[in-house]
């Protein structure tokens, strides 16, 4: 027995593949004062109660920084530190260890090389998972460092997104059998509530709120259903399940919603509370007939989607100043305008987060709230009750606001009623649907609110889009040729002048990588024009001028055109140019790059 026993010690102590002899991961950490024994006894008590890996007991109860810790291993044991997300990992070689191997051990292929094998691993000193895949593979193992997180994006990229694909896998071996219509029916009553159609759902929103997805679309096909996320603004593929499968799962979503499973024939609308690693998650819920099933949109309002300044939204320093003095006005109205999805809503909740003190009373009319505001009172439109935005804010005049954000201006009952707001010395904050700044005046003296009223109420209109930001994992610079370099460069002199003294005459990219799904861009941005109506402007809409003439006028007085601001972001390598062009007309001299 004691010669088995040495056998295995002496096996666990051997240096694979070239390493240093093996030491514990606990006695590594000790020796170089980055844990202390006390910990690691109650750290290793924990790992025999869990039969999880130690490493990771170290992080999770915050005894030890994973970066520290794998500093540690990289110096002590010669193994190098990698990043995950920088690698583009062919699919042959994420194929040369089996899925179930990968995802038991915490390793993941990475690169090949002649014979040899690039592994990562979460744990570093696990010699048997080397020696496994050394027998696997046929290949000498070179291990290299990696976190667990990282493995998992990995995992879920090369091997399915996670339990949503692996659902959508048990219900299509579930769908497979032949049955006639009457019996798939009382299948898919059946189906609401059962396990993989509950479970199914489930994973699909669970997975989307992972991803920081907006929206999901559910969209039935003639041979199966699609599933779409959309991240920062673009929709992306992310499983498909059998069609017959399609009805219990928009079922099980409408049971979620309070809607009607029974009627198929016309669109409904839902709603649903739900907690979810703990935030509170609300969704609201669109179902529409088409003639391959019923298609489910979910727009996913998270409560933690506040951004705490308006830098972090990504106004320039100049632009945060206007804004910020806007709102230091008692009275008025100031405007965020633009199509819809371009984070005008978002603006005007961290200008309330920027105007929140207790010496001021807050009251928002929204259809929807999107996110709660501690300290401000916020109601929510009710159309079939009688609730709309006009009839809201008549009786929010009787409430004693200083400050009322309407969530949109649709008509011209709201209009005149938020001006009325503005002119008896109310602040209001709404948003607008127009392309620029300019045309939100002009719109609304089309809608029949009187030019002199729009001229004496609205103090400021920020119209603005959303750009995706490039990918800090996988950014690179390139050089761009002097022509086009000076184009840009006359749009934006002191920007260009700063980011070519900064880094030359280059622009930066995403090369697309795991963390970005390998679109090259993680995130989105602002991209504004800020018109503070005033002077020129002033009398201009009074005489009822067109946008061009107002728009001119703005720009004399300090504003960076929408285009102009996005050139800035191009310069100083937030975005891309093709970015930019997507989401707003490019000046000619630069559009053709």
């Amino acid at each position: 027995m004691s010669n088995t026993s040495d056998a295995n010690e002496e096996m666990r102590s051997r240096a694979p593949f070239g390493l240093k002899p093996r030491r514990r991961l606990g006695e590594i950490l000790v020796d170089t004062d980055i844990l202390t024994a006390e910990d690691l006894e109650r750290a290793i008590r924990l790992q025999k109660e869990s039969g999880m890996r130690l490493g990771s007991i170290l992080v999770s109860q915050g005894l030890v920084d994973e970066d520290v810790m794998f500093s540690a291993l990289e110096t002590q044991l010669g193994i190098p530190r990698v990043h995950l997300a920088r690698y583009i990992i062919s699919p042959d070689v994420a194929q040369l260890v089996p899925e179930t191997f990968v995802r038991a051990n915490r390793v993941f292929p990475i690169e090949k090389t002649e014979d040899r094998l690039t592994l990562a691993m979460a744990d570093p000193l696990d010699v048997f998972a080397m020696d496994d895949v050394r027998i696997i593979t046929g290949l000498e193992v070179d291990p290299v460092i990696a976190s667990d997180a990282e493995i998992d994006a990995a995992i879920s990229e090369y091997f399915g997104t996670g339990p949503g694909t692996e659902l959508a896998r048990e219900v299509e071996v579930q769908a497979g059998e032949a049955v006639t219509r009457e019996e798939e029916k009382k299948r898919e009553d059946a189906q609401v509530l059962s396990a993989p159609a509950v479970r199914l759902a489930s994973a699909i929103i669970a997975e989307a709120v992972k991803a920081r997805a907006s929206d999901v679309h559910i969209e039935p096909q003639d041979s199966n259903v699609r599933v779409r996320y959309r991240i920062d603004g673009v929709l992306r593929e992310v499983m498909t399940f059998p069609l017959n499968v399609g009805p219990a799962v928009a079922s099980r979503i409408k049971v979620m919603a309070g809607m009607d499973i029974a009627e198929r024939r016309l669109p409904q609308d839902g709603r649903v509370e739900l907690r979810l690693d703990g935030e509170d998650i609300d969704l609201r819920v669109s179902t529409l007939p088409t003639i391959y099933g019923e298609k489910a949109e979910i727009r996913i309002l998270r409560s933690k989607g506040i951004v705490g300044s308006l830098e972090e939204l990504g106004f320039l320093d100049k632009d945060v100043v206007r804004l910020k003095e806007a709102l230091m006005d008692p009275n008025g109205i100031i405007l965020a305008a633009g199509p819809t999805g371009s984070g005008k809503t978002m603006t005007l909740y961290t200008a309330l987060q920027h105007l929140n003190t207790p010496e001021k009373s807050i009251v928002t009319i929204e259809d929807p709230v999107e996110f709660r505001i501690p300290g401000v009172s916020q109601v929510q439109t009710n159309p079939k009750a009688g609730l709309t935005f006009a009839q809201g804010l008549r009786s929010i005049l009787r409430q004693d606001p200083d400050i009322v954000m309407v969530g949109e201006i649709r008509d011209r009952e709201t209009a005149e009623i938020a001006v009325r707001f503005a002119m008896t010395g109310h602040l209001v904050l709404s948003t607008f649907h127009t392309i620029n700044a300019a045309g939100a005046l002009v719109r609304l003296t089309e809608m029949g609110t009187e030019p002199y009223l729009v001229a004496s109420s609205v103090t400021t209109v920020v119209a603005q889009r959303l750009v995706r930001k490039v990918c800090p994992y996988c950014v690179e610079t390139y050089e761009v040729d002097a022509a086009t370099w000076d184009a840009w460069k006359g749009l934006a002199p002191e920007i260009a002048e700063n980011a070519e003294a900064e880094r030359g005459r280059t622009f930066k990219r995403g090369r697309g990588c795991r963390q970005c799904g390998n679109s090259g861009f993680l995130g989105r941005t602002a991209i504004c024009e800020i018109m503070n109506v005033a002077g020129d402007i002033r009398s201009l809409v009074m005489q009822g001028a067109p946008a061009e003439d107002i728009e001119e006028a703005a720009v004399k007085n300090g504003m960076t055109k929408l285009a102009i601001d996005g050139v800035s972001k191009v310069l100083l390598g937030i975005t891309d140019p093709k970015e930019l062009g997507k989401v707003c007309a490019v000046p000619k001299v630069i559009g053709e790059f």
